[in-house]
């Protein structure tokens, strides 16, 4: 990122190579859509371009990417609902993103619908927790909110997915 910031242009691509997918898949968890998530991609790191001079040297670069594809896929759930497509194209693609970890087809299906139930932002804080193991420090700062807020939406979210899976699910 430093040598990016400095003017090498080359760089980008490194960057763009070593973070794309796991930026790809965070996006696609939180808009549950692959081709929009695509699309959320291709505007996070256009905005990491239009952005570079802004980026702290020392800061990390992961959660500095994170903050700006979040940010990204909540303006456009909060600005453009019709952009999530039908109920039936989100759930077909909330499956597809958890096919690879849960090859239990039965089992996805009821993960995939706990997780459609909780709200975004406890959605985002969720799986940034256990999926990605970010610290609430971390998810706190790629939110733009205190630690405190984080665990209280990673918490709310955890209770409702205990109500929605039962008590045999561990979290």
């Amino acid at each position: 990122m430093l040598r990016f910031c400095s003017g090498d242009e080359s760089a980008f691509d490194a960057l763009f190579e070593r973070h794309a997918v796991a930026v790809h898949g965070f996006i696609s968890r939180i808009v549950r859509d692959s081709d929009l998530a695509n699309d959320l991609l291709q505007v996070t790191f256009l905005s990491v371009v239009r952005a570079r001079n802004r980026f702290q040297p020392g800061a990390l670069v992961k959660p500095w990417l994170f903050t700006i594809a979040g940010n990204a896929a909540r303006d456009l759930l909060r600005h453009d609902k019709r952009a999530m497509g039908s109920v039936e194209e989100r759930r077909q693609s909330r499956e597809r993103s958890l096919e690879v970890a849960f090859p239990d087809p039965g089992l996805r299906r009821l993960l995939s619908n706990a997780l459609a139930a909780l709200s975004a932002d406890q959605r985002e804080a969720v799986l940034l927790h256990k999926v990605e193991g970010w610290s609430f420090s971390e998810i706190a700062a790629a939110a733009g909110i205190t630690e405190t807020a984080a665990r209280i939406r990673a918490h709310r979210g955890y209770e409702k997915l205990r109500q929605i899976l039962g008590p045999q699910v561990e979290m």
